[in-house]
């Protein structure tokens, strides 16, 4: 298992688009992944599981993945996050 932390950067948050891009890049790899917000934890290859999060800017957010490609899917995941979801 590999954990990580990223910060929310861009100014939205992570409402409905962001969401859906972290789903996507999820749900290309086999490994288990996870965001985790305080004490909740979300299956990121669930969109409503990733908003339930509520993340605005600022927010440090764990990101962990179990499995044969766990380094390259938090990789991937923390590209998104440090693009701020190409919104801005």
């Amino acid at each position: 298992m590999i954990e990580k932390d990223v910060t929310v950067v861009n100014k939205q948050g992570i409402h409905a688009r962001p969401a859906g891009s972290i789903v996507r890049v999820a749900t290309q790899f086999k490994s288990k992944v996870e965001l985790v917000k305080g004490g909740s934890t979300a299956d990121a290859k669930s969109i409503m599981s990733v908003m339930m999060l509520a993340a605005k800017k600022g927010t440090v957010i764990q990101i962990r993945a179990d499995g044969a490609d766990e380094q390259d899917a938090v990789q991937a995941i923390i590209a998104l996050f440090e693009g701020k979801f190409n919104e801005e």
